[in-house]
């Protein structure tokens, strides 16, 4: 009978089971949502038609089966560490979304150097990144200290960028290096890196700093300064070891020298 409405209690056929599929990936939930917006309207256009659901149903339960496996399956989370919106799930069942139970914290690495060589550290991470509106900001934390605690670091404006380099490496940098990197102002990640400074500072180094100290201390002689000393015969007496018996003994001729001459002369 034309214009009665389809029997919405009439028992529709059974349809088959909908395919186990992974929890889809967070962006595929709008094309879920129109998928499951277009089935409704169909459903409803078909049980108009036929007068019963009976039919209607398994179409769109196949219908629906197709669109579900064809959904691109979300990337799986990788630790140990990180706000990975890439493996974000939508939850089917009560229409929500999860993300990875992962630390923002990144274990520390250990990084050891020799006194005067480079250090570098790459602020990167294993899983995919957001391609716009990246930041990386560094912080350290001095006095030798291995920590991931916020408080002991300070700011390092000067660096920027997802690499740091330190040159030449002195004891004083022994301390840990954070990098943050964040998403629209949001952290998505924290690394650590923990700088132990050992030995001495490179042989070639130090023999250049010493020579540079020798050139600063060094100042050319004067030429009169460098003349041989001629002492007086007074100097020469006046020195502590010239009254040897010897010396004396030679003075003591010298004089009757000297008086025989003046005897002569005066005669």
């Amino acid at each position: 009978m034309s214009g009665e409405k389809p029997d919405l209690t009439s028992r529709a056929a059974s349809p088959k089971p909908l395919p186990s599929h992974p929890p889809p990936d967070y962006d595929e939930r709008s094309h879920l949502h129109d998928a499951f917006t277009q089935m409704t309207h169909s459903l409803q256009d078909m049980a108009t038609a036929q007068g019963s659901f009976e039919v209607a149903f398994p179409d769109a339960a196949e219908k629906m089966r197709k669109v579900i496996i064809q959904l691109k399956e979300v990337q799986a989370c990788i630790p140990p560490c990180g706000l990975q919106e890439v493996a974000r799930r939508f939850r089917c069942r009560g229409c929500y979304s999860t993300v990875c139970d992962l630390p923002l914290d990144c274990p520390v690495q250990d990084v050891t150097v020799i006194r005067g060589d480079q250090a570098m550290f790459s602020c990167t991470v294993n899983f995919q990144l957001p391609k716009e509106e990246i930041m990386y900001s560094w912080k350290f934390a001095g006095g030798g200290l291995r920590t991931q605690d916020l408080s002991y670091f300070r700011e390092m404006p000067r660096a920027q960028g997802y690499l740091a380099r330190i040159r030449p490496v002195q004891p004083t940098h022994r301390g840990t290096f954070s990098c943050v990197i964040t998403h629209d102002q949001r952290p998505v990640a924290r690394l650590y890196f923990f700088l132990n400074v050992t030995g001495p500072p490179p042989r070639g180094e130090s023999e250049l700093q010493v020579s540079f100290r020798e050139v600063l201390q060094w100042a050319p002689w004067e030429v009169e300064m460098i003349e041989p000393w001629r002492p007086s015969l007074g100097e020469l007496l006046a020195r502590p070891e010239a009254l040897t018996p010897s010396n004396q003994c030679l003075l003591a001729a010298i004089a009757a020298l000297a008086s025989a001459s003046v005897t002569l002369l005066a005669w």
